[in-house]
């Protein structure tokens, strides 16, 4: 059995089976990536819920394996080497499961790359813009009703953001051509989310976005997706 003593998160999250993976994440357009992308790959995990009202995010167990105080998180007892490890940052924690299980991502070369980059799009633009808006038009509205510019701000970005979307999507299925991949995983949860979450679909004008629409609807449809929206489960 694995120790996973070394690992302060595991003493207010206990590990069940600490031989599996321990994924401590909540389920938000970014934590929904890591438990997705860990039911497509096939593998064994043990889901903790981190409680957004109670702050268990800033807790200090939590923090000692993610000095961001943001979720996911995880741990893999079966790191490299076969030591255990600690990976955050959702872009971070799907690289990482991608190369451990050699699914989701090129091995090499430029299809790898394409990934990548498309990877990135949705760490530097995606989640932080879609987020601010959602920010803004939803949870702040009564904050700055008497200045429009922030909910403009963040509407214009994220229109701009679906139309770099929406043209890569005239190429193939999925962002990077006929495969999908964790560039796919990182993505379609935050633009759900406009819609789901938000409640922007009108707002934003999705209807003008029909491929973006399509592309979200496909990989909502995958099972590994329908079983990774609620995971952890909410209490």
């Amino acid at each position: 059995m694995a120790d996973l003593s070394a690992f302060p998160i595991t003493t207010k999250w206990p590990a069940a089976n600490p031989d599996v993976i321990q994924l401590y994440s909540l389920p938000t357009p970014n934590g929904v990536k890591a438990s997705i992308a860990l039911e497509e790959m096939g593998l064994a995990y043990e889901p903790h819920l981190v409680d957004f009202g109670s702050n268990a995010q800033k807790s200090p167990e939590f923090v000692s394996l993610n000095p961001n105080g943001r979720i996911p998180a995880l741990i893999d007892p079966n790191g490299p080497d076969g030591k255990p490890i600690g990976i955050f940052e959702s872009g971070a924690i799907l690289i990482y499961l991608a190369d451990k299980t050699g699914k989701l991502l090129p091995k090499e070369g430029a299809a790898r790359y394409a990934v990548l980059q498309w990877l990135m799009f949705q760490m530097g633009g995606v989640g932080p813009m879609f987020g601010q808006y959602g920010h803004f038009y939803k949870f702040a509205a009564d904050k700055v009703e008497n200045n429009p510019y922030p909910a403009q701000r963040y509407r214009d970005e994220t229109r701009r953001l679906l139309g770099v979307l929406e043209a890569q999507l005239e190429k193939g299925p999925w962002l990077t051509g006929e495969d999908y991949t964790i560039a796919d995983i990182a993505t379609w949860p935050w633009v759900r989310a406009l819609k789901v979450f938000y409640a922007g679909e009108t707002d934003l004008g999705l209807a003008d976005f029909p491929r973006v629409q399509e592309w979200w609807t496909r990989a909502e449809a995958r099972p590994a997706s329908q079983k990774g929206l609620n995971i952890p489960a909410r209490g």
